[in-house]
């Protein structure tokens, strides 16, 4: 009885000061949150948690603010994650399904989450070593010119522009396309780049090369090229950096670290931690995070990806004063419509 009264009040002071921003007394916490007991009842509570360190007092006369330890319980006692009501799923949706290509719904995603949250979001472009090829359209431009099309499972798209050898008939087309499918169609970047060039080696052995004219070999060559093309594994879109003007108190120990580690791609994507499926959400609070320097931050991200593959993650950081049952209730809603319009793309 006396910890499920003890975890109340953790609660309550966790809620009270991610609200006001102000340390918390025994007696506001007896008026707000209707603890059934008196405000004596409730100082000796908080004094058995200040004594296991989930709460401390900053100042002599000042109230209690929670420590990481009191924030990490708070967030592992949450029965349920706060559900997003009808109208911010409504918003979510709309907002999300109005994107016009890959670049789009993660510049958006990230906008929305941090407008969501109220703290600095950040959204993972895909992995393209964790898609798969869904098509490759070949489009002629010219009789030896052709547009190369290929699209991934993450809504990624590639675009190339190659000068054949030689003149390409629509029938010699029709079968380049089917056998590029064939080959690549459903496989892993890193396995469709080895179908396809055993396809052209295939090619050069049988007794077509002089029909194919060196074609497969070149439109072989830039299709891999493009697959083998990583500049977006370790792309980032960030928005709502000028929510952390909200933490001017704790400037010097969370905000200015935050703030240089917002220029260093590499440093958020370790900071944001590995891409989770099942619509798990992770929570790291303060020390619990790789780097000591932002020993001040919370992270609270999950993966997202087409169907249940996780293949990067999103998620918010800022100040370990954050509303942990918000920001993990807008995280996982929003990864949960971007997997969705992956899926369908």
């Amino acid at each position: 009885m006396q910890n499920d009264r003890r975890l109340a009040v953790l609660r309550a002071i966790v809620e009270d000061y991610v609200r006001t921003e102000e340390p918390v007394g025994s007696k506001a916490l007896v008026e707000r949150h209707g603890l059934g007991v008196s405000p004596a009842t409730v100082r000796n509570d908080m004094a058995v948690l200040e004594e296991e360190g989930y709460i401390t007092q900053p100042h002599t006369s000042a109230g209690r603010v929670p420590t990481d330890k009191g924030y990490r319980l708070f967030v592992d006692r949450l029965t349920t994650v706060k559900p997003m009501s009808s109208a911010e799923k409504r918003a979510i949706s709309s907002f999300l399904e109005g994107a016009v290509d890959l670049d789009d719904i993660v510049q958006r995603s990230t906008r929305l989450l941090s407008q969501l949250t109220r703290q600095v979001a950040i959204v993972q472009y895909p992995t393209l070593s964790r898609s798969t090829v869904r098509h490759v359209e070949v489009v002629a431009l010219a009789p030896t010119r052709l547009l190369l099309v290929l699209i991934l499972s993450t809504g990624r798209v590639e675009q190339r522009v190659v000068e054949l050898p030689a003149e390409i008939t629509d029938e010699a087309l029709f079968d380049l396309r089917s056998r590029l499918n064939r080959a690549a169609g459903g496989q892993l970047i890193s396995a469709a780049a080895d179908e396809l060039r055993k396809a052209a080696e295939r090619m050069s052995r049988a007794d077509r090369p002089a029909a194919d004219g060196g074609i497969t070999a070149v439109v072989v060559e830039a299709l891999v090229e493009a697959m083998s093309d990583h500049r977006s594994d370790e792309r980032i879109a960030v928005s709502g950096t000028s929510n952390l003007a909200r933490f001017g108190d704790s400037f010097d120990t969370a905000v200015r670290p935050l703030l240089e580690a917002l220029e260093e791609h590499v440093v958020l994507l370790k900071l944001m931690g590995e891409a989770t499926a099942g619509g798990l959400v992770t929570v790291r609070i303060g020390a619990e995070g790789p780097y000591q320097e932002l020993s001040s931050t919370s992270v609270v991200a999950t993966g997202y990806g087409p169907g249940d593959e996780a293949i990067a993650t999103l998620g918010v950081v800022g100040p370990t004063r954050m509303d942990y049952p918000g920001s993990m209730a807008a995280v996982r809603a929003v990864a949960r419509y971007l997997s969705r319009i992956l899926d369908e793309a």
